[in-house]
């Protein structure tokens, strides 16, 4: 494998993520599967304890980007169990920062997993009705940003998952890590496979594997929306980046074969289930099959969905000339225990 660039020119972040995270193969899950493609797995839950998952790689930018602004407070958005949510509110903690989440739906009678966490944290929680959320949201932002400002302070804030063209920067560092670990391991696959949510992962992967020269083909496996929507959202990530980084993305892209927004990009749409956060008997089955053969833990709002999908797409012959496939896991496991009853024992 040879890389286009020797390496990638960033703006400043913050170092909050335990990196690099491990590569492992998944030799007894492929051998149970009976699969001839050799499964790795990213282990991005692993990038901090208490602040696992794929959420930290974006702060570390959009933190960094906050502070050099003069922010005092993070409002950001999401799910009442929003991992996000819950990785802002303790990094705002350990960054001297305050936070603010606005969440998706009523509060519930007891606060469970991560939002048991944001609590904990000290984050300053409004909720608000699910129907009109996305509607408004725009307006709910503009309201504590007004109210802070009145009170001497400054707002900054962050979009749900932290996809934009800020927290993009955060898998685009992570392929380069993972450049540098197919050399060591002698490997590339020919797959890589995440989940997507907000787009800010696939975009970030997308772009970096295009700015390294990998030759793996990146693919989203939907959790929620549909395909053309994470093409419209990567691109509009694509696009944002181009325009808040004019010097560093040109220094970046000089070698690309092609325009950044001609860049394809791939999503899986048919293992979305029955709606986001919502996952049928077949995701909590994979759950334990993954926990007892390879003692690794998948949750059932995103990983598990994308790895049901790349395990489908694999038994199905559709990558049958796959010699390697890589999963990401972006993290989550605060999301099984809200979901506890759904497990079958």
């Amino acid at each position: 494998m040879v890389s286009k660039l020797l390496s990638i020119s960033y703006p400043p972040r913050i170092a909050f993520a335990h990196t690099p995270t491990p590569i492992q193969p998944l030799i007894h899950l492929q051998k149970t599967l009976g699969l001839s493609t050799r499964l790795w797995v990213k282990r991005d839950d692993l990038t901090g304890s208490h602040l696992s998952g794929n959420k930290i790689r974006k702060l570390e930018f959009l933190v960094a980007d906050a502070k050099s602004k003069g922010a005092s407070h993070l409002i950001t958005c999401g799910g009442v169990q929003s991992n996000h949510c819950r990785a802002t509110a303790l990094l705002a903690a350990q960054a001297g920062l305050k936070c603010h989440l606005l969440l998706r739906g009523e509060a519930p009678a007891q606060a469970d997993g991560n939002l048991l966490l944001d609590k904990i944290a000290g984050a300053t929680i409004s909720y608000y009705p699910s129907a009109s959320f996305e509607r408004h949201i725009v307006d709910y932002f503009a309201h504590w940003t007004s109210h802070y400002a009145e009170q001497g302070g400054a707002a900054y804030c962050i979009p749900t998952g932290g996809s934009n063209g800020v927290g993009i920067w955060g898998y685009i560092a992570c392929v380069e890590e993972m450049a540098g670990q197919f050399s060591a391991m002698n490997f590339c696959p020919e797959h890589i496979v995440c989940a997507t949510g907000s787009g800010g992962t696939q975009a970030g992967l997308t772009l970096g594997a295009a700015l390294l020269g990998l030759p793996s083909l990146v693919t989203g496996v939907a959790v929620c929306d549909n395909a053309r929507w994470f093409e419209k959202k990567v691109k509009q990530d694509f696009s944002e980046w181009q325009g808040l980084y004019p010097e560093l993305a040109q220094q970046n892209c000089l070698k690309l074969d092609q325009a950044v927004d001609q860049l394809q990009v791939n999503t899986l749409e048919q293992y979305v289930g029955p709606g986001y956060a919502q996952a049928g008997p077949e995701i909590f089955e994979l759950i334990k099959l993954v926990a007892r053969t390879e003692g690794l833990i998948l949750d059932p709002v995103y990983t598990a969905k994308a790895f049901f999908g790349m395990v489908e797409e694999l038994q199905q012959g559709v990558w049958q000339n796959a010699k390697d496939v890589l999963f990401v896991h972006t993290g989550g496991v605060f999301g099984i225990f809200p979901q506890r009853e759904q497990f079958q024992f």
